[in-house]
């Protein structure tokens, strides 16, 4: 029996049955599909998708995700595409319905990772599945420790040039889930202007998307004299699939690391 889909964009599909050909286009999304249980039912996934480690061995890759190989998804023949709209292009997505439905996610904030983690379920017949996962990653939340009342972040993600997470992004979200406040209060993510006097309490320097190196660090330093700086898990702050249910034990330390 046919049933009708609104995703996080507020876009409707029609799936004819449960789908048993779907397509990742985001590797958080990916991992979440694996934790669902449907290793047979996942046909494609991006060059990005590293977890889980045997699928990114086995599954047919269909480019990056803002790069994805059309003809190649569509030789494919999903009957679901899941994807992302800050992940993916908006040219792609539209080639991509004349395909297959297309559910996309759209997230900000961690009710919105809940959210869209009980929808995929609701999508691929795995409600039971998604439901333990939120129920999982809300208890570890449960366990962070706030110590860090009021603190400020600069949290950088790329290099030459410095762009750095400002608000109303995930990462933003984590940054407060922690107890932190955002240094950054521009929008999105700005490209990072000439240091003032006034300087954050640390700064972050991401794993991904670009990978921070331990030599970046004296290079920030010089710019930001007053500023504790650390490279963190790009993963854990940016990741809001399953592997949230990994991100609160690593705040923790990472917590602990900054305040001892």
């Amino acid at each position: 029996m046919a049933k009708q889909f609104t995703d996080q964009m507020n876009q409707t599909i029609r799936l004819e049955e449960i789908p048993c050909r779907i397509v990742s286009l985001v590797p958080f999304q990916t991992e979440l599909l694996c934790d669902l249980g449907l290793d047979e039912k996942v046909i494609g996934i991006t060059k990005f998708c590293i977890h889980p480690a045997h699928w990114f061995k086995s599954k047919t890759r269909v480019g990056g995700t803002k790069q994805l190989n059309i003809d190649t998804i569509r030789a494919l023949k999903p009957d679901l595409i899941i994807g992302n709209k800050e992940e993916n292009t908006k040219e792609d997505i539209e080639s991509l319905k004349e395909i297959s439905p297309v559910w996309m996610s759209d997230i900000s904030t961690l009710e919105k990772a809940y959210e869209m983690i009980n929808q995929i379920g609701a999508l691929t017949n795995s409600t039971m599945e998604s439901n333990e996962i939120v129920s999982a990653i809300k208890l570890e939340f449960t366990k962070i420790v706030h110590t860090v009342s009021s603190k400020s972040v600069l949290y950088f993600i790329w290099k030459n040039p410095y762009f750095v997470a400002g608000t109303n992004t995930f990462i933003d979200s984590m940054i407060r889930e922690l107890g932190f406040e955002n240094f950054c209060q521009e929008e999105r993510y700005p490209e990072l202007k000439d240091s003032s006097d006034k300087q954050p309490n640390y700064i972050f320097l991401s794993s991904e998307p670009y990978p921070f190196k331990v030599d970046d660090i004296l290079e920030i330093e010089l710019k930001y004299p007053m500023s504790k700086v650390v490279i963190v898990d790009g993963e854990m702050f940016s990741w809001y699939g399953s592997r949230l249910k990994y991100a609160p034990s690593y705040f923790n330390e990472l917590i602990q690391q900054l305040t001892y």
